[in-house]
């Protein structure tokens, strides 16, 4: 059963030292419940001592020495169960501190191709599971069968009434794990849908205003979760069924075991102090069982998650691969037959892909909508890797490159100019002082790309100039001005590859000269530019062009040559000079 959840996958490594370092919590937990469960057996000692002992003789001095010996015994339980939840609790932290870094660095490259992906709520229910009751009665559960030894020790007939007692709860147990199991996994798959809509709703919220899709997309976030909160009461109705049954065989079997027990102590086969204690430790007996009914939905959306993780951890060990340090690259770049198939399509957006850009070139990338100029440009910028083939920057591999090392080299531009939350110095400075970058050396940089994108006047004229702070998607700032700073971060220190993605889609013309002089500045230090675009405008300065159609290659050569060859009728190819040039 457990087999499964041990990582034994290349990449899941991270996971494998996290259960290692936490492995010493859950020794010490199990080692305290040991402890716990045996101080358990307190008071039915307890109970021997005063009704065998106590009663018959009269004795108050032995009285007062058993109960303070109890008493003691009960403190020292009350700690060391104190102490081993605390432990569990210090174990799910110490997941948290060794892995959520991690994940996010993964989660990362998981959303670029599979969007929607709810992973941190999958790694909280598994140190939910780690740090609560779940764990614990797992812990317990192996001391049912020393219990029902005492039983028996009292006398066979009590240790034979709660063995079967414990193998009828057990067989509810697993009539109710094999009963809730599917259930529970269907309604898990339901509210990630669930969730996954509503966050994409609540993102485009300003869309779904202005068309007037306000009560539709309620409607339909409600009929979603209406049909995970189906399947999730459906599995909570089973399991209290179950554990109602259960409940009531639990009480059930402790009268009975008083009733055998009395009769027993009337025929003279135990002492009258075996009454209580049959009572109590057939109730221990039976109580980690419940426990583990009541904890076994959270168990098994633990055990999922967990092989989620593992499957996630597999899926990008790249991530963490340790690689050599290549010397700073001169911009040479390369694609071999580079294919495309983005998760849930069916059709490739890009098929064999071949093409090389030199130091100081502009490739101009057209085509018609849906033609993979976008896919092309996510590839080139390492956004998402290929299916197949390989991007090659002065020969090396991408992967050659860790992804940060390699998005130094790379300025990319995003259809969508995607700023955060945070000040415009942060956002065009790639927020790099949450790394510990040296403030002077940031404000040097970010200004420095500012000026070559040509945004430096126009960020001095906001409120509070570089420090003024936007909103989630760049809120505060026109979608032109957005634009123009999303230009600055992908020229932030420099870049060898630049990749623009209709840059000049949202910019007015003061906005496409700055681009267009920001290209050429690019050119002019030596980087590769490729530059998606369906406004002629810009295509000026492209040293080649290169249309796509269906994914694939149609036309790839000098500008000139492209253009005769799209324009067959026209003895000179015709060519928008970029904004800002005099007429002739």
């Amino acid at each position: 059963m457990f087999n499964d959840l041990i990582p034994r996958k290349p990449g899941t490594e991270p996971l494998v030292e996290a259960v290692k370092a936490c492995r010493p919590h859950l020794v010490w937990a199990a080692v305290f419940s040991a402890l716990v469960n045996l101080l358990y057996l307190t008071p039915t000692i307890y109970m021997l001592q005063v009704y065998d002992r106590v009663v018959p003789t009269g004795g108050l001095q032995t009285l007062l020495l058993v109960s303070a010996i109890a008493v003691f015994a009960l403190a020292t339980l009350a700690l060391l169960d104190w102490l081993r939840t605390r432990l569990l609790v210090r174990a799910g932290l110490r997941l948290d501190r060794l892995l959520v870094g991690r994940l996010l660095g993964r989660v990362v490259d998981l959303q670029a191709q599979s969007p929607g992906s709810q992973v941190l709520r999958e790694f909280d229910h598994v140190r939910t599971a780690v740090s609560g009751q779940g764990v614990l009665s797992l812990f317990d559960a192996p001391w049912t069968p020393i219990y029902i030894g005492c039983c028996f020790l009292l006398h066979p007939a009590l240790g034979a009434l709660t063995l079967v007692g414990a193998i009828i709860l057990l067989i509810l147990a697993v009539l109710n794990e094999r009963d809730s199991r599917p259930r529970l996994n269907q309604a898990m798959k339901d509210s990630q849908a669930a969730y996954a809509a509503q966050e994409s709703m609540a993102g485009q919220s300003e869309v779904v205003r202005a068309l007037g899709m306000r009560q539709a997309g309620i409607a339909l976030q409600v009929q979603q979760r209406q049909v995970a909160t189906a399947q999730q009461v459906e599995a909570q109705f089973t399991g209290g069924r179950y554990t109602g049954i259960i409940k009531f065989l639990r009480l059930m079997l402790q009268s009975a075991s008083l009733g055998l027990a009395a009769l027993l102590t009337v025929r003279g086969h135990i002492s009258a102090g075996s009454i209580i204690a049959a009572s109590v430790l057939l109730t221990r007996a039976v109580q980690p069982i419940e426990q583990m009914v009541g904890a076994w939905p959270t168990l098994v959306q633990a055990k999922a998650s967990w092989k989620a993780l593992i499957e996630l951890f597999a899926a990008t060990g790249r991530v963490d691969r340790v690689t050599t340090t290549l010397p700073a690259p001169e911009g040479r770049l390369g694609l071999e037959q580079v294919t495309v198939r983005l998760p849930g399509s069916e059709v490739p957006q890009l098929r064999g892909i071949t093409l090389s850009l030199e130091p100081g070139q502009v490739l101009g990338v057209i085509g018609p909508s849906g033609s993979g100029k976008t896919t092309l440009a996510r590839v080139v910028a390492g956004a998402i890797p290929p299916t197949s083939g390989s991007v090659r920057l002065d020969g090396a591999d991408y992967d050659a490159r860790a992804g940060d090392t390699l998005a130094e080299h790379i300025g990319y531009l995003p259809q969508v100019p995607g700023l955060f939350s945070g000040s415009v110095k942060d956002n065009i400075s790639r927020f790099r002082s949450a790394l510990g970058t040296d403030p002077e050396q940031i404000d040097r940089e970010a200004i420095a790309a500012a000026k070559a994108a040509g945004v430096h006047e126009m960020i001095l004229r906001l409120p509070h100039g570089y420090d003024t702070v936007l909103g989630h998607n760049g809120a505060g700032l026109s979608v032109g001005q957005s634009q123009r700073v999303a230009l600055a971060r992908a020229l932030y220190r420099d870049p060898v590859v630049l990749v623009l993605d209709e840059p000049n889609a949202n910019l007015d013309q003061e906005g496409e000269a700055a681009l267009t002089q920001a290209i050429k500045g690019a050119t002019a230090r030596g980087a590769s530019v490729l530059m998606v675009a369906h406004r002629a405008g810009v295509l000026g300065i492209a040293d080649r062009l290169l249309m796509l159609r269906e994914g694939t290659v149609q036309i790839e050569g000098p500008r000139d040559e492209v253009m005769m060859r799209l324009n067959p009728g026209r003895a000179k190819p015709t060519v928008v000079p970029p904004p800002g040039a005099q007429s002739a």
